[in-house]
């Protein structure tokens, strides 16, 4: 793989500055968040007050945690345009969610948001290894997702050529990486899984395609399937943060020289770590739920949004700002299954042990009399694909799930190309447990 480490003076300012200089300039704008949220939306004017937090109590970044949470159900019941800050006139890009689990949550963008987001992510790309002038295959989705407009504006901001051809048609996504020869792709990490396997149906080798940095977000990844994106592509596998209650992506990026964590970008997005039962403030280094207060989001500001994302933040490392870990699992997607916590990411790893098999499985939950079960359907790799290999990848997957993640489950080894393919996220976790 390439030496893609930027030179000193292709840094901001910003991003070596000391941590009195980051904390000085996040309190000012912490300041002016929490005023602007308070006196010009009433959803937080009257969450505050009853709270009994003003906004001139934020003399400190230890007073960020006088005031209340935000919840994906606040932005629900503001739905569809309630949290705007500025007048509606002012609001020049709406994006939402896909709204598959209840209304969809809705955010709007002014110019200046615009420019600001192009900015983080232009950052992120050069983080991961980007430089003006390089192709960028955009495989995100376009549209209300925040992904392909995100990555489009960024890479432009940075001055690459952008290819925009967005989810699906993965046969198309090879002939046009092939004819295009991109540096980078931007797209889901397990979308890219799905791009490899169609190289190798092709015939053709992914080691000898024209890309150098992937950036991977959206999805919880483990870096088994980074080592195994690397390793098939001979390029940089890098994870991106973003949700698109903040800005979207572009809220925290890997550097591709240390691929030890991801750097949020502190000057624009305050980072905590809370316990997600007691909802109080853990010491960086702890594993908590994600917690971040816009800084200088004009249209929709957000104070301590509780993201659900699982991690922790450490020190800088190839940036002065802090790092969060590589985000592990939902505490909303965790499994209960007889007592036992379990995150599909665990069984992720235990199944990329097994070299029979392939990144791509499912989990499906049943329920027989009072107890739950769990069955994770996973495909072989071609070569593991006769009966007698299938057995014995079922067999050692089984004893790897029992020995390390503490359950017994059923395991289904499929043919290959067995398990849908996603265009974007993939479906984990197949809940067919009763509702009631």
């Amino acid at each position: 793989m390439l030496d893609l480490k930027p030179r000193q003076d292709e840094l901001e300012p910003i991003e070596v500055a000391s941590r009195d200089e980051i904390a000085a300039l996040q309190l000012d704008r912490l300041k002016w968040s929490i005023r602007h949220a308070y006196d010009n939306v009433p959803h937080y004017r009257c969450k505050l007050d009853a709270h009994g937090a003003a906004p001139g109590d934020m003399r400190s970044l230890e007073d960020l945690g006088r005031f209340p949470f935000t919840t994906k159900q606040d932005l629900r019941d503001n739905y569809p345009f309630d949290l705007f800050a500025v007048p509606r006139e002012q609001i020049i890009r709406i994006h939402a969610s896909s709204g598959t689990t209840g209304r969809p949550t809705v955010v709007g963008y002014t110019r200046h948001d615009i420019e600001v987001w192009s900015d983080v992510m232009a950052r992120s790309i050069r983080a991961a290894g980007g430089r003006a002038g390089m192709k960028v295959h955009v495989s995100y989705g376009y549209g209300l997702f925040t992904g392909g407009l995100g990555a489009h504006y960024g890479a432009e901001r940075l001055g690459c050529t952008v290819i925009p051809v967005s989810g699906g048609m993965t046969e198309r996504q090879v002939q046009l990486i092939r004819d295009f020869e991109p540096d980078i792709i931007m797209v889901t990490p397990s979308y890219m899984l799905a791009i490899l396997d169609e190289f190798r149906n092709q015939g053709i080798d992914p080691r000898a395609s024209s890309l150098k940095v992937g950036i991977f977000g959206a999805e919880p990844w483990t870096d088994a399937m980074r080592r195994e994106i690397e390793d098939s592509f001979d390029m940089h596998a890098v994870d991106i943060y973003g949700l698109s209650e903040v800005i979207g992506p572009g809220v925290a990026n890997e550097c591709v020289e240390t691929k030890d964590g991801l750097h949020v970008w502190e000057d624009h997005f305050y980072p905590e770590i809370i316990d997600p039962v007691s909802e109080q403030p853990v010491p960086d280094g702890e594993i908590g739920e994600l917690v971040f207060t816009t800084l200088t989001k004009e249209a929709m500001p957000v104070i301590r949004y509780r993201t659900r994302d699982l991690t922790r933040l450490m020190p800088g490392t190839a940036r002065s700002m802090r790092r969060m870990q590589k985000v592990t699992g939902r505490s909303d997607d965790m499994i209960i299954v007889r007592g036992v916590n379990v995150f599909p990411t665990q069984i992720e790893e235990q199944i990329f042990r097994c070299q029979g098999l392939s990144a791509h499985y499912q989990i499906e939950l049943t329920r027989s009399g009072r107890l739950d079960d769990m069955k994770v359907l996973v495909e072989a790799r071609p070569e593991g694909a006769a009966p007698e290999a299938r057995d014995a990848s079922s067999k050692e997957l089984a004893h790897h799930i029992k020995s390390v993640v503490g359950i017994s489950a059923t395991v289904d080894v499929l043919e290959p190309d067995s398990i849908e393919r996603s265009l974007g996220k993939a479906k984990r976790i197949v809940d067919k447990r009763p509702k009631d």
